[in-house]
């Protein structure tokens, strides 16, 4: 996890591309995440941004 927006984006965009699947950006507590799109669930997270390898990037809000 990163305190690091910026850092955390990044880090993203290129999981999405490594692995070739959706990836979301989330935020839980102070602290900012990655994971594949479709193992996320109904957990305790505030998802910000997706990243499609074939679309890029888009905020969710």
């Amino acid at each position: 996890m990163h305190h690091d927006l910026s850092l955390a984006q990044k880090h993203a965009w290129n999981l999405a591309r490594i692995l070739m699947t959706p990836i979301v950006l989330f935020k839980s507590d102070e602290e900012y995440g990655v994971l594949p799109a479709d193992e996320v669930h109904d957990a305790e997270i505030v998802v910000l941004f997706e990243y499609d390898p074939y679309t890029g990037g888009r905020s969710v809000h």
